[in-house]
């Protein structure tokens, strides 16, 4: 079975529930936030701990499993996908 789309939503707009909960309902997606004030330095960071370690075949996905665990904002509102 193919996992549900999700969505993670990084940046200054990251903090509007009502920004989310229609990002969420357009997409009929959870919506996941990280608490981090700068995601570009945060991706780029892992990006560089990949760099270090990829003559040892370390994947990005093992690296990211570093990261922290988003956490769920906000889900689609029943019947969203109807409208």
């Amino acid at each position: 079975a193919v996992p549900r789309t999700r969505i993670l939503a990084t940046g200054g707009a990251s903090h509007n529930k009502k920004i989310l909960q229609v990002l969420s309902d357009v997409f009929n997606a959870p919506v996941y936030t990280i608490d981090t004030t700068n995601s570009a330095c945060l991706g780029s960071a892992y990006r560089a701990i990949h760099g270090l370690v990829a003559e040892m075949n370390v994947s990005l996905a093992d690296v990211m499993k570093l990261a922290p665990e988003p956490r769920l904002a906000v889900t689609p509102t029943t019947g969203a996908e109807e409208v």
